[in-house]
């Protein structure tokens, strides 16, 4: 009966005789289960060697400077990411990877060897992102310089390859001006130059390449602080009014042309702040002792000792366009309030330029006029002061005690306004 079925030969399992199809299939549910098996120790395996994996990336100091994306790291250490395939550099843009899923390596040469290609955002086998961008302003910056008359944006964008819109993001996060603000500040800088020369002024707008002098002399006042002439000498004969006083914070000078006030230093000696102001505008005429101007600055007297009054004063801001852009961001920031470097840095569309926001705050010759007593370290910690940390922490205490007074003041009568109704 066996040879009619073609079961001639059989395989005895227990007191069971079956034929080869039924042993192929035995073979074949046994492979099976022995690839479940495999395929199970092997995923508990690699889910330990990820937990271990994590718990070591994560406590590895190397990892920090990766999730705060440190660009002082580059070049000294890289990551590959296992479930991407590519490595990077630290300050890569990318989403920051799961630890788990990261490999750290102190060499290039150890990461390459992976076999991983390399991230197409940060580019670790060559310059950064941002140094790319650095070369590319710093090209853009001398093309400025040398050209005749100010280059439009499109022209700019097209000799360095880049998209206007994107040119004139990348410009102004490396630069901290846009390129129109630069092209400005590079045309007064050629005119102080060509008049400090000895240059006649007709020279020196069109060696600075105004067209007419009539565009010139309109901004001519905003470039150089003075006219063009007085400038040329040196700034001599210029008037500047000063007069000196006392407050709870020491002595106080302000001093002020006919734009406006164009010095307010604070001190212990009031002859100091004297051979301060005159060391500033050496060739100018200073006037002082004058009964007007005395009763001027006993305004500004008034604000430091009560901030409530507030202080609204015509001024001659005298710095570069970037030193401005930060002085009226300080001027927005409201008593009783504190910010740090970085976010000025980042009100005035420059992120990066905390360094420069902190020079330029300590280039500051109005004290208090333009606040650079608000800005803090991002922990809250008082930074450096160009007229003493104590008179900061004067300064900051007494503009806190006033906004909570004023916010008594506003509860009060909100609260006697619900009462009445």
């Amino acid at each position: 009966m066996s040879s009619e079925i073609g079961w001639a030969e059989s395989l005895a399992i227990g007191n069971v005789k079956t034929g080869p199809g039924v042993e192929q299939a035995v073979k074949g549910l046994m492979m099976i289960s022995l690839t479940h098996a495999m395929r199970a120790n092997m995923t508990m395996i690699h889910e330990e060697h990820q937990r271990q994996n994590q718990a070591v990336v994560a406590n590895d100091p190397r990892w920090a400077r990766i999730v705060a994306r440190d660009r002082t790291a580059d070049g000294h250490l890289w990551y590959s990411v296992l479930t991407t395939g590519v490595y990077c550099r630290p300050s890569c843009p990318s989403r920051i990877a799961n630890p788990k899923n990261v490999l750290l390596h102190d060499t290039f040469e150890e990461a390459k060897a992976t076999g991983f290609r390399p991230c197409k955002r940060c580019n670790p086998d060559g310059l950064s992102v941002e140094a790319e961008n650095v070369a590319i302003v710093a090209r853009a910056c001398r093309l400025i310089e040398k050209s005749e008359e100010e280059p439009s944006l499109a022209n700019l964008a097209t000799a360095v390859g880049l998209s206007p819109s994107y040119f004139h993001r990348r410009f102004k996060a490396v630069t901290g001006l846009t390129p129109k603000d630069y092209a400005a500040a590079n045309r007064a800088s050629k005119v102080r130059e060509s008049l400090a020369s000895g240059n006649s002024v007709t020279e020196a707008i069109y060696d600075a390449g105004f067209n007419s002098s009539g565009r010139f002399y309109e901004k001519s006042t905003g470039m150089l602080g003075m006219t063009p002439s007085q400038y040329r000498a040196g700034g001599a004969n210029e008037e500047i009014r000063f007069a000196v006083g006392e407050t709870s914070l020491g002595t106080i000078l302000v001093a002020s042309s006919k734009k406006g006030v164009a010095s307010i230093l604070l001190g212990d000696d009031p002859n100091r702040l004297v051979h301060e102001l005159q060391d500033r505008f050496p060739k100018a005429r200073l006037i002082g002792a004058d009964r007007k101007y005395e009763a001027f600055v006993a305004h500004v007297i008034g604000f430091i000792e009560a901030p409530r009054i507030g202080l609204d004063l015509p001024l001659d801001v005298r710095g570069t366009a970037f030193q401005r852009r930060v002085w009226q961001a300080l001027q927005g920031v409201p008593i009783g309030q504190t910010v740090s470097y970085t976010e000025i840095a980042r009100r005035i569309g420059s992120p990066r330029a905390v360094r420069a926001v902190a020079c330029a705050c300590a280039a500051n010759q109005l004290a208090v006029a333009i606040p650079c007593h608000r800005v803090v370290r991002n922990n809250g910690s008082l930074s450096g002061y160009a007229w003493g940390v104590e008179r900061k922490q004067a300064l900051l205490t007494r503009e806190a005690a006033r906004s909570l007074q004023s916010c008594g003041h506003r509860l009060a009568r909100s609260q006697s306004t619900f009462c009445a109704t």
